[in-house]
């Protein structure tokens, strides 16, 4: 309320975003496994999927063929879209992601369904992600990757450190005293 209002002068002057800044949705298609809970989750139903299945050869002999699902269409309707993110959420496979890039509008309404060459050319403007906070807390999943590595390699070293003894062995090492037994019931020297 102090300081004199300053009007940002667009589209000479590029705005400021925050780095969350939800603009457009890029598609990394490599990370899509077409499993459609984008768009069943899209409450707008502005995302369209076709696909189809292929057949993958065994990969050992005596194997079995496997089929797998090929991406034929993604399409996202960002004159229907909301942004509210849902499909970005639920993607278990890191294949959408949000774009600060907001200008995109068109003087015809068809052509802001974005097909899947678009959606991929919108990734190159997708910001890298933030540095991981030095102090936080490690992951667990890594957590338990490092115990289990020590655990084996505590496993590896220490065969090959200690010398197993038997108690054969034992009994020839002391050389004075033997367990108590038939032939020497009081133990100790025979």
């Amino acid at each position: 309320m102090t300081r004199k209002t300053v009007t940002e002068q667009y589209p000479d002057a590029q705005p400021d975003l925050p780095p969350r800044t939800r603009g457009v949705i890029g598609l990394f298609e490599e990370n899509c496994t077409v499993c459609m809970l984008c768009a069943r989750e899209c409450p707008d139903w502005c995302i369209y999927i076709d696909s189809h299945k292929e057949t993958v050869p065994a990969a050992t002999p005596g194997g079995r063929e496997r089929s797998r699902n090929v991406l034929d269409r993604f399409a996202i309707d960002f004159s229907l879209c909301m942004y509210c993110g849902i499909c970005i959420e639920v993607c278990p496979f890191d294949a959408l992601f949000w774009s600060p890039e907001f200008e995109y509008a068109e003087t015809d309404i068809r052509e802001l369904t974005h097909e899947r060459d678009k959606l991929r050319e919108w990734m190159w403007t997708v910001p890298a992600p933030p540095a991981l906070d030095p102090g936080a807390e490690e992951p667990k999943e890594i957590a338990a990757a490092r115990k289990t590595a020590e655990k084996l390699a505590a496993a590896r070293t220490t065969p090959e450190t200690e010398t197993r003894t038997t108690p054969a062995t034992q009994d020839t090492q002391a050389g004075q005293d033997t367990p108590p037994g038939p032939d020497n019931p009081q133990g100790g020297e025979a």
